[in-house]
């Protein structure tokens, strides 16, 4: 019951019955969700009330602001920590600098589309995949988080460090490319024995080998 419409079937199944409420922070009242997510640009929308609120009824209240760029965001890293008393899992579409709160450190995730499209289109392109099914999406996301360690969440990663994006990207690619053999969907044949070798060996690398010849110095003579 939404007067203002804008409700499409992938949404609806998501929806609850309920009279039309315009406010967030009156839904977060009526519906009492443990994740926001935020995705339509619209700059601060997660208010501080509104994170208190989240933080009230859920142990850890799951707060992604996904918007770009950094001033769209729907609130800061700072803002959403400082709000639930250190409790909430926080990721967003930006980088925000490091939180100190409390004595503790704590390393915002950034929930980009770097962690999947990589690995994705390295199994597509080195195993010929040419029907990609939203299986692959699927897989590809349960990969990245079997990834994530338990030091990291600790410290408040809800991805692993951007730094590993080279060991991740080659993970979630064996994975696909394991699933794409299994059900016919890998046009290179044979099969690689090895997938794991096969990738790495074929992924790209910002190291180039010196194509000049070795030099070495005279020595001085006395």
């Amino acid at each position: 019951n939404r007067p203002t419409g804008g409700l499409n079937e992938e949404k609806k199944r998501y929806a609850h019955e309920l009279e039309s409420i315009i406010q967030l922070s009156d839904i977060v009242d009526a519906i009492k969700p443990t994740f926001l997510i935020g995705a339509a640009g619209q700059g601060p929308a997660f208010t501080r009330e509104i994170l208190e609120k989240m933080a009230s009824f859920n142990k850890h209240p799951v707060i992604f602001a996904l918007s770009n760029p950094t001033s769209k965001a729907e609130c800061t890293a700072q803002e959403a920590y400082e709000a639930t008393n250190g409790k909430c899992v926080f990721a967003s579409g930006s980088p925000f600098p490091n939180v100190e709160y409390q004595g503790k450190t704590y390393i915002p995730g950034q929930g980009n589309n770097s962690y999947i499209f990589p690995g994705v289109g390295l199994a597509v392109v080195i195993c010929r995949i040419r029907h990609i099914p939203e299986e692959l999406f699927y897989i590809a996301a349960k990969t990245l988080s079997d990834l994530v360690t338990e030091e990291d969440l600790a410290i408040g990663l809800v991805y692993p460090s951007l730094e590993k994006i080279h060991d991740v990207s080659r993970s979630i690619a064996v994975s696909l490319a394991e699933y794409a053999y299994e059900h016919n969907l890998a046009a290179l044949y044979p099969k690689p024995e090895n997938l794991d070798q096969f990738i790495k060996s074929n992924q790209y690398t910002a190291n180039y080998q010196d194509v000049l010849p070795s030099k070495w110095d005279w020595p001085k003579l006395n």
